[in-house]
């Protein structure tokens, strides 16, 4: 179901390293960080889960929670289909990005 959503996508000039953002359009830990992200030159594709009908949204939130055994927040990164970060704190993205 993921793999159907319509994300949008930002070229960066980092190697693609397979990141995917849940986040809020209204949410400012969201805008920091993408703007992280491309101040870092991280290529990586997003999703603003609030302008999605409901039944998605609770949809997505009900697969992320079961495959990463974690709560829903956002930002919600995944990197390489493994790794996970809730929320924005710089030094955890930075530690699990290796930026």
């Amino acid at each position: 179901m993921l793999e159907t959503l319509s994300y949008t996508s930002v070229a960066g000039s980092q190697p693609n390293r397979g990141i995917t953002v849940y986040a809020l359009s209204t949410c400012g830990f969201c805008k920091r960080a993408l703007a992280y992200l491309n101040a870092k030159g991280f290529a990586y594709r997003y999703v603003y889960v609030d302008l999605l009908p409901l039944e998605t949204k609770d949809e997505i939130k009900r697969i992320l929670k079961e495959r990463y055994k974690e709560n829903m927040a956002f930002p919600f990164a995944v990197v390489d289909g493994e790794k996970h970060l809730v929320g924005f704190i710089e030094a955890d993205w930075a530690r699990v990005l290796g930026a």
